[in-house]
């Protein structure tokens, strides 16, 4: 993949961003203070038009930036600073707003998401020579992968269904349930933090 895309890889596996958040992300939506990224909105096609609009379900969100992600865009900024952008909101006919953006092709030229499917993204299979499962290998596999990252270090259903930007905790849990890892071994590492292991000193067998 052409390095000024990378960083879509990144995005999408370290922040579990859509595909048109990812194409709409600013670096002015990087709270380094707080290591937050504020989803404020998408970049996608209406009437054949390019606009800005606000993410899937018309809500905006915050997810949490890691250290190693950070450091990935801080790196990209400099050897691709951000294009700066006008288009419409929500509509062709909507208020012009102007964004900076972190992802661009070359000259500043966006790509809307079919076109960045086809030449960056399926360009990168062709490139390395890998098979391409068409209904497992898009870049909505990133937001899985971030999920079932963030379910093996424990993160809640909850959480991640806030991180997502799903409405509903529910349908989150429904998608990765099976890759809820189990809590029978949790449970008892949490019980014997009490009651000690068999033949531990500190243990009830002690008692």
């Amino acid at each position: 993949m052409d390095t000024r895309w990378r960083i879509t890889v990144v995005i999408g596996a370290g922040l579990g961003l859509r595909q048109g958040e990812v194409l709409g992300l600013s670096p002015d939506d990087i709270d380094e203070d707080s290591m937050l990224v504020h989803v404020r909105r998408q970049l996608r096609t209406v009437d054949r038009t390019l606009v800005f609009a606000l993410p899937k379900g018309n809500k905006t969100r915050t997810v949490p930036l890691s250290p190693g992600v950070h450091a990935e865009i801080k790196n990209h900024l400099v050897a691709h600073p951000p294009t700066t952008v006008r288009l419409p909101w929500r509509k062709p006919t909507g208020d012009s707003v102007t964004v900076r953006l972190l992802a661009t092709g070359e000259d500043g030229r966006l790509y809307t998401g079919d076109l960045f499917n086809k030449t960056v993204w399926e360009g990168a299979f062709r490139v390395a020579k890998l098979a391409r499962a068409k209904q497992v290998d898009g870049m909505h596999a990133l937001r899985h992968f971030y999920a079932s990252t963030l379910l093996a270090q424990g993160v809640s259903i909850k959480e991640l269904a806030t991180y997502l930007g799903h409405a509903d905790p529910g349908f989150t849990l429904r998608v990765y349930t099976h890759l809820v890892p189990s809590s029978h071994q949790r449970a008892r590492l949490a019980v014997d933090t009490v009651f000690g292991r068999p033949g531990d000193p500190d243990g009830l067998e002690a008692a």
